[in-house]
């Protein structure tokens, strides 16, 4: 018995195979964790020593926020 066309077209297209995503260089985990650790004590540290905010808190949170930022560039 002969197979209807519209079953064959349907073998006969896929598409094609997903890219696989880049790897991020080494540098980026490492420059997130930096970040983010160097914030965190910042402001640990402003805390501690003066007991009061100013322009360190403001520093360690945007450190902080930069490390978010690269952590969405880590694959």
């Amino acid at each position: 018995m002969p197979k209807s066309k519209s079953k064959r077209k349907q073998f006969q297209q896929q598409p094609p195979p997903k890219p696989k995503p880049k790897t991020s260089p080494p540098w980026v985990g490492w420059l997130f964790f930096a970040l983010m650790g160097i914030g965190v004590g910042l402001i640990l540290a402003y805390y501690v020593a003066f007991e009061g905010s100013g322009p360190w808190l403001f520093v360690g949170l945007g450190l902080i926020t930069a490390s978010f930022v690269v952590a969405t560039q880590w694959h």
